[in-house]
């Protein structure tokens, strides 16, 4: 401990800048004055991290434990929270509970999200002890996705295809590209944990998660999260790095019927094909190149072996032979663990209600739950915030406190090799001018051209002359002038465009269903028709939107040239049909012929539908 000369614990400002005797320029986190073993930034994190975890009392150990959705106003001020927020509010949630990892979700323009941050950790440093800073994660935010449960629109942010997009691709450097330039824009806004990638393996057509993977191969998938990470976290975690939570150990892609883990209805994986390693592989990769946090899935493993013996029957997250055996004692990863969202506690939103995601141990209660998480071997509870309970569990001698111990000091190191110990806060009025610059605008547009696949072509149907006359539907007016052609009807038109999306079927009984699409991969009689209507009139270019793969079987023939798409914006689109870029995208997935056919194949089995449209790595090699 070094003494500040000229300072008492009474006069010296928490988590101000002081300067040691020695010149060492240090956060007085606790405003006691001295310099801390765990406040000097010249020794080793792994010290640090030691001399923090000897200080905190039990209920700061738990508030570390847990990690809360939190609420950002839209003034960017913490004033201006709403009092009523069933979330409570970040006094409350920092002060009270003492809980300092958080997800956001909604954010305003960079500048006010940057204002937010800084409030947030001034209030962290008054409100906590030991001036503990706050984490902020996020879920992916850099496409077109906007699912409140998995993923939000770009926003302010650049716009770069879905993750399926990058797969379609095949290109790792492409990735690194997106990954460094997002990364950029996370730490600006002071974002510095992700919660992604999803290297979950698409096998199963119906899923609606699949959007967020790098599609049904084991090597591509593996290869492209690696040069993900190499974007987000660096060589190793630094103050400029944003610390990444890889998803969904062990491989949530091969659910029953297709259908989420995140509704009672899809809480099963299955494994009729003996694909359990396929769907691992990904991760080995992840975990041999290091990554810093993983998030077991909700599902439940049904008829499961590994090494000869049964898997138990619940959800992953609660699930020791899966989180200690396999992926601590086996694979030897000692990085944090954190659950996904809501294994607990229900969750409410928007007048909706979603169960805990206790699946298989649905009978036990709150506090029997909290203690199959930990001896899962878990390090921290996503979407929950309920640190109170630990304590008591604590208290009463069902937890010890060195369990506790063996978690705080994972979450610590993370935050300690981010630097948010020495400096939280950032640059507000640079925030602006590091989100969404014209560099990573230009090269995320060009990066959703290129993933394009182009399934069928008749020839000389693209590309697009310019001034040629178009129809479009589905297709913005403006962007179709701004590429240079003419807007028509279709008696006066040469060419229709027609935007689709990937069919799905509508759901919304429980909270963040409607969001999810799921059922059919059938597009509806009308659809159906009304393209073949446009086809006798003049020559039909389809490009579909590819969540998940849909069922094209009725729309190739009434089409002269059939494109696939995976977040990509009007704008980008028509750069590649009118010539300015060449599309060079493969299928990530394949496409079946049915839904027949997909209710024939088994969930774990990558391209396992009978008489497929078109096979995973389709793709017509453009020559413009």
């Amino acid at each position: 401990m070094t003494v500040v000369q000229g300072s008492s614990g009474a006069d010296a400002r928490r988590g101000e800048r002081v300067t040691a005797p020695d010149g060492t320029v240090f956060r007085d986190l606790n405003g006691n004055g001295t310099m801390e073993p765990y406040e000097d930034p010249r020794r080793p994190v792994a010290e640090r991290v030691e001399d923090l975890l000897g200080r905190l009392s039990t209920a700061e150990k738990a508030g570390l434990m847990f990690q809360s959705i939190i609420g950002v106003p839209a003034s960017g001020a913490l004033a201006d929270e709403d009092p009523a927020s069933s979330r409570g509010t970040a006094a409350d949630l920092v002060g009270r509970k003492l809980l300092n990892h958080f997800n956001v979700h909604l954010l305003p323009e960079p500048v006010l999200t940057a204002r937010w941050v800084n409030e947030l950790q001034r209030l962290a440093v008054r409100a906590s002890p030991h001036g503990i800073p706050v984490t902020l994660s996020t879920d992916p935010r850099h496409a077109w996705a906007e699912n409140q449960g998995a993923s939000f629109r770009a926003e302010h942010f650049s716009a770069w295809p879905e993750a399926l997009g990058f797969a379609a691709l095949r290109d790792e450097d492409a990735v690194r590209e997106f990954a460094r330039a997002a990364r950029q824009e996370y730490v600006a806004v002071g974002l510095r944990a992700a919660l992604h990638p999803t290297v979950d393996l698409a096998t199963e057509p119906r899923w609606a998660r699949q959007y967020g993977t790098f599609g049904q191969d084991p090597d591509l998938a593996g290869r492209l999260a690696v040069a993900y990470l190499d974007g987000f976290e660096g060589p190793q975690l630094g103050p400029g790095s944003v610390a990444c939570t890889a998803k969904h150990f062990p491989g949530g892609g091969p659910q029953r019927d297709g259908e989420d883990a995140h509704f009672p209805y899809g809480r099963e994986q299955v494994y009729p094909g003996g694909m359990f390693e396929a769907h691992l592989e990904p991760f080995r990769r992840v975990l041999e190149r290091g990554v810093s946090a993983i998030m077991p899935y909700y599902g439940m493993p049904v008829g499961l072996e590994l090494h000869g013996r049964p898997v138990e029957q619940v959800g992953f997250g609660f699930n020791r032979q899966i989180v200690t055996e396999l992926l601590r004692e086996e694979l030897g990863f000692d990085g944090v663990v954190c659950t996904d969202w809501g294994l607990v506690t229900a969750s409410h939103m928007g007048g909706r209600t979603l169960p805990a995601r206790a699946w298989g141990v649905e009978h036990l209660d709150v506090e029997q739950r909290v203690l199959k998480v930990l001896d899962a071997g878990c390090d921290q509870f996503g979407g929950e915030q309920c640190p109170e309970v630990l304590v008591a569990l604590v208290e009463r001698g069902l937890v010890s406190e060195s369990r506790l111990d063996v978690s705080v000091r994972r979450l610590l190191r993370v935050k300690f090799e981010l630097g948010l110990f020495d400096d939280p806060f950032v640059d507000e009025p640079a925030a602006a001018e590091r989100v969404g610059t014209a560099t990573a605008v230009t090269a995320g547009r060009r990066a959703q051209a290129e993933s394009v696949t182009v399934l069928h072509r008749a020839p000389g149907t693209l590309p697009l002359a310019a001034c040629t006359r178009v129809h479009v539907e589905g297709v913005d007016p403006a962007a179709v002038e701004a590429a240079g052609l003419q807007l028509a009807e279709p008696e006066d038109a040469e060419v229709a465009v027609v935007r689709l999306q990937a069919p799905w079927e509508p759901r919304d009984t429980y909270m963040l269903e409607a969001e999810f699409h799921a059922g059919s991969l059938e597009f509806d009689a009308d659809t159906v028709a009304r393209t073949a209507q446009l086809a006798r009139r003049l020559p039909v270019v389809v490009a579909v939107h590819l969540d998940r793969p849909a069922v094209l079987t009725p729309l190739l023939p009434h089409s002269v040239a059939l494109l696939a798409v995976y977040g990509t914006s009007d704008a980008a689109l028509l750069d590649v049909l009118t010539g300015r870029v060449r599309p060079r995208g493969k299928l990530p997935f394949q496409l079946p012929r049915s839904d027949a056919a997909v209710a024939a194949s088994r969930p774990d089995v990558p391209g396992d539908t009978a008489d497929a449209l078109f096979e995973a790595g389709a793709g017509v090699v453009a020559d413009w």
